[in-house]
């Protein structure tokens, strides 16, 4: 995947990093260099230009209600306070790899994992750990609408409650949703998934490509469908609406969990790679 691989630290608990996040002053607020505030400025200015008439109404609505703008990596203190005021939101600055215990406990007391360091410019057009472009930028602005935030919220309820066992399923279900989700509107098919949505080549092919598979959301079929962290999506699963997300939270996800584990998983559309396909 040419792009800002968008996996969950703790979807991708295998895997090492280079990067460490940033830590802040007594303030909160994270010193960055200008070499980090170009890249920042670089990704943010491709990213916005290309996500046009792609991106879903809601995602573009909340990158003007969080002000972020190309100048410079944005402070998590300033986001915090608008989205405090929206939805009751906050990001926290966490480790680049935090494991599934710590990240369904955040999301259920309304906190959003964010490792905050910035990629080098070596790795501007791929980096599989989740950068802080890709938590602000991809993930940040729809915690600004409220369906998208409960949903995180709920599911990072059901995480701490469910068997260890089931939670890859949940995993795939966050994965095809917040992650890599589609949706309907009457201007077509947009995105609202984060790892799109922060991925250079990824927003253009997952709307335009004839390779991948797009099929409206049955969650039993998304706990069923493998999916590569390191390649470009073979599957998407779409949505009516951002307020479908609320249907979800009230479905009995751990009896589908089950339902899905007794059919089986699915043919894999990808070719055999150790420790890549989930």
């Amino acid at each position: 995947m040419n792009s800002s691989l968008a996996i969950k630290p703790n979807l991708a608990i295998a895997a090492k990093t280079k990067y460490v996040s940033r830590q802040p002053d007594h303030n909160g607020f994270i010193n960055y260099s200008d070499e980090e505030h170009s890249t920042w400025a670089t990704l943010y200015n491709r990213q916005t230009e290309i996500i046009k008439n792609r991106a879903c109404d809601e995602f573009i609505a909340g990158i003007e209600l969080l002000q972020m703008g190309a100048e410079r990596i944005p402070q998590l203190p300033d986001i915090n306070r608008k989205l405090k005021k929206l939805t009751g939101w906050q990001v926290e600055n966490v480790p680049a790899l935090i494991g599934f215990e710590r990240f369904f406990e955040l999301l259920a007391n309304k906190r959003f994992p964010a490792a905050t360091f910035i990629r080098t410019k070596a790795d501007i057009d791929y980096i599989q750990e989740p950068d802080i472009f890709h938590e602000l930028f991809g993930h940040c602005p729809l915690l600004t609408n409220q369906a998208y935030a409960d949903f995180s919220q709920h599911y990072g309820e059901l995480g701490l409650k469910a068997d260890k066992a089931d939670r890859p399923m949940l995993a795939r279900l966050y994965w095809f949703t917040i992650e890599f989700g589609l949706m309907q509107s009457q201007q077509g098919l947009k995105i609202f998934g984060g790892g799109i949505l922060s991925s250079k080549q990824e927003t253009c092919y997952s709307l335009e490509s004839d390779i991948p598979n797009r099929q409206p959301l049955q969650v039993i079929e998304a706990f069923r469908t493998h999916y590569r962290i390191d390649e470009l999506q073979k599957n998407y699963f779409v949505i009516d609406q951002l307020a479908d997300l609320q249907q979800l939270i009230k479905l009995d996800l751990i009896t589908l969990i089950k339902e899905a584990k007794i059919l089986g998983m699915k043919p894999s559309a990808y070719a055999p790679k150790e420790d890549a396909a989930c």
